[in-house]
C-alpha cells in the first residue's frame, strides 16, 4: 500500500458529472489499497467569476487590505470543489473528509493573491488517512501566521499538491489536467509533436518558464527540492481504465540519473508570445549602467527576462532586454520617464511583436554544436534572431512573432523530434 497524492485541475471539476468521475477514479485507487490525498482546483470559471465581482464592486484597487479580501473571496472556489468531491466520494461508499488549507494547516507568508507555502502541518491528515479516509485538500491556499487566508497565486493547485506530497512523504504525486502528458512541443503547433514517457525535473522547469504551461512553475520546483516524483496524465481517460495502466500512463518527471531516461540531446521546444523587447540607445558605457537601468525595472516589480549589452563604440553602448509583454507600456514609461534623464541616454525603443523560441534538453551538456545547428536551421528559414540566451541545458532566442510557428516546427524536424524514442 503506497501513499498517493492526486490533484485535479478546473476542468475535471467543471460539472457534477465530472466531479463524480473523479470520486470512481479516486475510489478505484482506494480500493486497489493505497492511502490517497485528492487536492482539486475549483470548478473551471468559478475564479474568473469570483474575482470579476470584486473588480465590479471595487474597481482599481490594489492595496493590502484588497488583497485580503480578494483571498478570503477566491479561496471559496476549491473550498465548494473539495466538499463536493468528499460528498461524491462518500456516495461511493468511501470514507472521505474535506479540509481548507487553513485546517490543515498549510502556512505561507502574508504576500496575499501570491503567497509562497513554508511549511505544512500534516498530522490531521495523517490520523484521517490511519483511519480509513480519503482526505480531500483544497488546492491553491493557505493561512499565514497571522491566521489570514491566503492563495498562492494562478496554478497554485499544482504547487499545492506537490507541497502535500513532499510534507507527507508520498509515494508519487498524479496531475490530473486536460492534456495527456508533456509533449516535444505544443501539439496545436506543431501535430508531430510526441509526448514523452519521461522528462527530467530539470528539462520541465526550464520548460515551465519558458512558457510550457503543463505545470506552474513553482510546483516543478518545489517537486524538484523535495524529490517528488510527479506524473502529468488526461483526467478524460475512462474512469474504469485498469489502474495499472493508468500508473504508467501520461509523462513521468523524475531525476536524471534515471537509466530509463529518453536520451535525447534535446527533449523539446518551448515559446512564449507573452514577450516584448525594450532597447535603451545611446548609453554611457561606465560600471553601474545595467544596474541603473535593470535595478530601477525591477523595483517597479517588473521582471526582466533576456538581457544584451551591445560593444561600446565611442563611450557610449546600446542596452537591451526583454520583459513580458503585459509590462511593456509600464517599462517604457518608467524608462522615459525615470531612467533617461538620470543616464544621459538618447532614446528608448520598443517592439512588443517579439516571441522567445527554446530547445531545452539534458542532453546538450554533453554534446557540442546544437546551439549551431538551431541557429543554422532558422538562418536556412530566413528567420532572424534578435537575441539568445543559454544555460546548460537551453538555447532560447528571441525573433520576430510573425516567425513563431515556423520556427517551432522547424526545429522540431531538425532535432528529430517527431521521431519514436529508442
Amino acid at each position: 500500500m503506497a501513499l498517493i497524492v492526486h490533484k485535479y485541475g478546473g476542468t475535471s471539476m467543471g460539472s457534477t458529472e465530472r466531479i463524480r468521475n473523479v470520486a470512481k477514479r479516486v475510489a478505484k485507487w482506494v480500493r486497489a489499497g493505497h492511502q490517497m490525498v485528492v487536492v482539486p482546483s475549483a470548478m473551471s470559471g468559478e475564479t474568473n467569476r469570483l474575482l470579476g465581482l470584486a473588480k465590479e464592486l471595487a474597481p482599481g484597487r490594489t492595496d493590502t487590505a484588497y488583497g485580503r479580501e480578494l483571498d478570503m473571496l477566491a479561496a471559496t472556489g476549491e473550498q465548494a470543489s473539495s466538499a463536493l468531491l468528499a460528498l461524491a466520494l462518500q456516495a461511493e461508499g468511501i470514507p472521505s473528509v474535506s479540509y481548507a488549507g487553513w485546517q490543515v494547516q498549510v502556512l505561507t507568508d502574508s504576500s496575499y493573491t501570491k503567497a509562497r507555502i513554508e511549511r505544512i502541518d500534516d498530522e490531521r491528515v495523517r490520523a484521517d488517512l490511519e483511519a480509513g479516509r480519503v482526505v480531500v485538500i483544497t488546492g491553491f491556499q493557505g493561512v499565514d501566521d497571522s491566521g489570514n487566508i491566503t492563495t498562492l497565486g494562478r496554478g497554485g493547485s499544482d504547487t499545492s499538491a506537490v507541497a502535500v506530497a513532499a510534507a507527507m512523504k508520498a509515494a508519487e504525486c498524479l496531475i490530473f489536467t486536460d492534456v495527456d502528458g508533456v509533449y516535444t512541443t505544443d501539439p496545436r503547433v506543431e501535430p508531430d509533436a510526441r509526448r514523452l514517457k519521461t522528462v527530467s525535473f530539470e528539462e520541465m522547469l526550464e520548460m515551465a518558464s519558458l512558457g510550457s504551461k503543463v505545470l506552474q512553475i513553482r510546483s516543478v520546483e518545489f517537486a524538484g527540492k523535495y524529490k517528488v516524483p510527479l506524473r502529468v496524465l488526461s483526467s478524460f481517460t475512462p474512469w474504469d481504465i485498469d489502474i495499472e495502466e493508468e500508473a504508467n500512463s501520461g509523462t513521468l518527471i523524475t531525476f536524471e540519473e534515471d537509466e530509463n531516461m529518453e536520451q535525447a540531446v534535446v527533449s523539446g521546444i518551448a515559446f512564449n508570445r507573452d514577450e516584448a523587447k525594450i532597447s535603451v540607445l545611446g548609453v554611457p558605457d561606465k560600471p553601474g549602467i545595467a544596474y541603473h537601468i535593470v535595478g530601477a525595472v525591477a523595483d517597479a516589480n517588473i521582471e526582466v527576462d533576456v538581457i544584451i549589452q551591445n560593444l561600446s563604440k565611442n563611450g557610449m553602448t546600446d542596452f537591451s532586454f526583454t520583459v513580458h509583454r503585459n509590462d511593456y507600456n509600464k517599462t517604457l514609461e518608467l524608462l522615459k520617464n525615470q531612467v533617461l534623464p538620470a543616464l544621459g541616454a538618447s532614446t528608448v525603443e520598443g517592439d512588443a511583436k517579439i516571441c522567445k523560441v527554446s530547445i531545452v534538453g539534458i542532453g546538450m551538456r554533453s554534446h557540442v554544436g546544437v546551439a549551431s545547428k538551431m541557429f543554422r536551421v532558422l538562418s536556412e528559414e530566413g528567420i532572424n534572431i534578435q537575441m539568445i540566451s543559454t544555460s546548460e541545458i537551453k538555447t532560447s532566442v528571441v525573433i520576430d512573432e510573425k516567425y513563431m510557428e515556423l520556427a517551432v516546427r522547424a526545429l522540431h524536424k531538425a532535432f528529430d523530434l517527431d521521431q519514436p524514442a529508442a
